[in-house]
């Protein structure tokens, strides 16, 4: 892929993961073929199927050599303190924790006591490997979003990137992991003594003691997709790319709005002069938002916002922050869409999960070191590992994730 990239300087190739199945493979390929670094970025990191597989590969990873640093929101790593304490005991694996509640258990304690802070998260999620290859987009790291597991799937977008927009990616990266809202795990998590640790070690491999993860791994085996990504057949969209990112000092103290994402989208996207379109799971326009998106349809501008309906969304709070905008921006000629039970775009895998579409609160006008050096070969070939595994439990939590497009 090095080598493809150089025949588009200036250039950044994009390729989109639009299968849930798909995205999980090619994290899980990248993070086998990684060689240098690995750097990941989430506000969810689930201990569930696929959050465990990939804590595990990560894991080997570690062994063979490959430094690894894995910064999370605290808001979204229930059930994981022992994990990932673990994990950051060993010599090549360093973990922080974004904004961290100082109440482990329950941490809603700590939003009765510090609401003003805790409630600023990081929402951000970026999967970047040797500095030369990245997976950006809505989705954090659990079953719902892999189509992995018996519930709910959550219908969302990544895409794989290679070039500038990469190292782009990556001194974000370096950027919210030297900022001061990123504690070292250490600080953070209880320590573990030897024999707490040698038992997580010791766990036998998720794939081996869990036969519905055995299914999936067989799953992955024969996509399209790893054969293209192994085999350097891949295609890719070949464009100009910038990468855009809040300020991670939002956490402290209030910013200006051009300085959030929802004021740098604006920058990037600039007037649109036909349509914009805006689909996000979590849609709160608040007063600036509405006034925007109706300014822009009274002037003849097309503009669609394909949100949740009540009955779809796992957030009701959120539906209700949506709710008193709807009439305003309908009647300055704005065009809904709320996906339902049955809509393609809220999958159910069972009667008994919730489901819903894309992702991340849409809060527009809201408050809401350099890079490592690119070193990647070409992908070695995908096998299911059995690495001694760091162990696994369960949580869940909401997700986040916001797409604009203006033409």
């Amino acid at each position: 892929m090095a080598d493809r990239a150089a025949l588009h300087p200036g250039l950044s190739g994009v390729h989109l993961l639009a299968d849930a199945v798909d995205a999980f493979a090619a994290r899980l390929l990248l993070v086998q073929a990684a060689e240098c670094t690995i750097d990941l970025q989430y506000y969810i990191w689930h201990g569930d199927r696929t959050g465990t597989l990939l804590l595990e590969a990560v894991h080997e990873a570690a062994e063979r050599g490959v430094r690894v640093r894995l910064l999370l929101d605290d808001n979204g790593i229930a059930g994981l303190d022992g994990v990932l304490a673990a994990l950051n005991a060993h010599a090549n694996i360093e973990v922080r924790l974004f904004n961290p509640f100082r109440i482990r258990y329950p941490k809603s304690i700590g939003f009765l006591l510090d609401f003003g802070r805790l409630n600023r998260r990081m929402h951000n999620k970026s999967f970047t490997v040797d500095g030369a290859l990245t997976i950006v987009g809505g989705r954090n790291i659990g079953d719902e979003y892999f189509g992995a597991g018996d519930g709910a799937l959550f219908s969302d977008l990544d895409v794989l990137a290679i070039g500038p927009v990469a190292r782009e990616v990556e001194a974000d990266f370096e950027r919210y992991w030297t900022c001061d809202s990123a504690y070292p795990a250490r600080q953070i998590l209880p320590l573990l003594g030897r024999r707490k640790r040698a038992k997580l070690r010791s766990r036998a491999s998720v794939v081996q003691r869990d036969a519905s993860a055995q299914r999936y791994v067989r799953r992955l085996q024969n996509l399209p997709l790893l054969r293209q990504l192994m085999e350097g057949r891949m295609s890719f969209e070949w464009a100009q790319v910038r990468m855009i990112s809040d300020d991670p000092a939002k956490i402290v103290r209030d910013m200006e709005y051009e300085n959030l994402l929802a004021g740098k989208l604006d920058g990037a996207i600039g007037k649109p002069k036909r349509e914009m379109t805006v689909v996000s799971g979590y849609f709160v326009p608040g007063e600036e938002g509405c006034r925007q998106l109706g300014n822009y349809a009274r002037s003849g501008v097309r503009v669609a916002v394909l949100t949740n309906g009540y009955s779809a969304t796992d957030v009701a709070l959120v539906h209700a922050g949506y709710v008193p905008w709807r009439k305003r921006l309908l009647k300055a000629g704005c065009d809904f869409t709320k996906p339902q039970h049955r809509c393609v775009m809220c999958l159910r895998r069972s009667s008994g999960g919730k489901a819903r579409s894309s992702a991340s609160a849409a809060g527009c006008g809201q408050r809401g070191a350099g890079p490592s050096p690119p070193c990647a070969r070409a992908p070695r070939p995908f096998t299911p590992r059995r690495s001694p595994p760091i162990g696994s439990g369960c949580s869940s939590a909401p997700s986040t994730s916001t797409r604009a497009r203006s033409v």
